[in-house]
């Protein structure tokens, strides 16, 4: 069976250069750069303005996508530190635990940079949209290969991150952030084009993306499974570990900040992921320490025996993982009581969090923001594509957009990409000021 290899996949080269040799600059590895240049990139400032769970929320304490994305990233980093240690001796020698960890820890900041306004219910919006644009003869999709009307029928947060950091953000088409190719593929969660998406709909790279991410995949060495389809990275499976162990605890305490889940269910469920209380818990109890506080401490607990068992069973499967033939994810390998536990806290959220009335409120408010700026935004594309002039308000509408309007000479599917990107890199507040004014709310100066 061929295996993937570390001296590969661990490749420091950046897209758009050709291979070459790692840098000898002091004090900051290709890795760290990368980790840089996410960190202060536009599209990743802009998570602290967008939904994690809780759309338009007031209170500082609940997660954006920002907040969601760092603790994710420390998670990852430690992570990528605790196998680094223990596959020392497997590693090339140019490759340090630090280096491991900060390479998986630049995948997790960037792992939701793709996501739409109003988090996993904006992605939802936009497909549906183009469903009844599909369904109600407007022509809209008329002229688009297969291929790429799935794309769009489809949206994706994790297919359209990977299009902002190697195209949008920075070097625009001309290799994007120029991240290496081993955060790259860290990063690629679905390293596969929509046609491999199943039911889910998830997949990692757009037909505008297909032929970068063959050049990601062919530079790794990541095993093949098909046409436009790899295997993953296998430090993909820390990256998404490191965001189901943040998911699964941080969205209890959120419900328990909303006052939607009592704090008897979240600590039982933390207690368990744990395997027990912390030493300090119970003189936190007789010293009257606030409920916020013990939680934390109670959180703590659980996600360092949860880094500590993933940690253990990726060291474990390794070999599994480079011949592309994990078939779990590292959670369900890990001690019964820590997958139950998170499994547990998934089930709760489910139940209780994401049928809150105020949430679901927001959310079908959402359907009608994006649609107001899909009818806008999407309806100029098509317009310039096929007339060549625009309507005064379509005019209007593409002066918004500035440089990166698009040109009658392009493909459809390029015009209308264009528009999503700007679509998608929207604030919940912009998107839902942008569409009240659109709908006639005006403010004036």
């Amino acid at each position: 069976m061929t295996q993937m290899h570390w001296e590969r996949l661990l490749d420091p080269s950046r897209l758009n250069d050709k291979p070459r040799s790692v840098s000898n600059e002091i004090g900051r590895s290709p890795f760290h750069k990368d980790h840089d240049r996410i960190v202060f990139a536009g599209s990743f400032r802009r998570l602290g303005r967008k939904t994690q769970v809780h759309p338009l929320t007031d209170n500082d304490h609940i997660h954006t996508r920002l907040t969601h994305s760092l603790e994710v990233g420390c998670v990852g980093r430690s992570l990528g530190m605790i196998v680094g240690e223990q596959l020392s001796h497997r590693l090339p020698q140019w490759i340090t635990p630090a280096d491991l960890g900060v390479i998986v820890q630049a995948a997790c900041l960037g792992h939701d940079i793709g996501n739409p306004p109003f988090g996993h219910a904006g992605e939802y919006a936009i497909r549906d949209w183009f469903k009844r644009a599909e369904q109600d003869g407007s022509g809209l999709l008329d002229g688009l290969s297969d291929l790429e009307r799935a794309d769009l029928l489809t949206y994706e947060g994790n297919a359209q991150g990977f299009r902002v950091v190697t195209q949008i953000e920075y070097n625009q088409f001309k290799g994007g952030m120029r991240l290496t190719g081993a955060t790259l593929g860290t990063l690629l969660k679905y390293p596969w084009t929509v046609e491999h998406g199943g039911s889910a709909g998830k997949f990692g790279s757009y037909q505008s993306e297909a032929h970068l991410l063959t050049e990601v995949a062919e530079r790794l060495g990541l095993k093949p499974r098909g046409s436009n389809a790899w295997c993953r990275h296998p430090l993909a499976w820390l990256v998404e570990a490191a965001d189901d162990i943040c998911y699964a605890l941080l969205d209890l305490e959120d419900g328990l900040e909303m006052g939607i889940l009592r704090y008897d269910e979240v600590a039982e469920v933390l207690t368990q992921i744990a395997g027990g209380k912390p030493p300090e818990y119970d003189a936190m109890l007789r010293d009257g320490v606030s409920q916020r506080r013990r939680i934390a401490a109670l959180r703590g607990a659980a996600m360092e025996r949860a880094v500590s068992d993933v940690g253990a069973v990726f060291v474990q499967h390794e070999s599994e993982l480079l011949n592309g033939a994990l078939e779990h994810d590292l959670l369900e390998l890990c001690h019964p009581d820590l997958d139950w536990g998170v499994k547990s806290a998934k089930q709760l959220a489910r139940e209780r969090i994401f049928q809150n009335e105020r949430k679901a409120k927001l959310e079908i408010g959402a359907y009608t923001t994006l649609g107001i700026l899909l009818e806008a935004f999407i309806g100029a594309a098509h317009e310039l594509h096929y007339h060549g002039e625009s309507s005064f308000k379509h005019q209007r509408v593409l002066a918004l957009i500035g440089e990166n309007t698009p040109r009658r000479s392009w493909s459809l599917y390029a015009s209308y990409r264009r528009m999503l990107d700007f679509i998608g890199g929207m604030t919940d507040h912009y998107a839902v000021d942008l569409a009240q004014e659109m709908g006639g709310r005006l403010k004036g100066d």
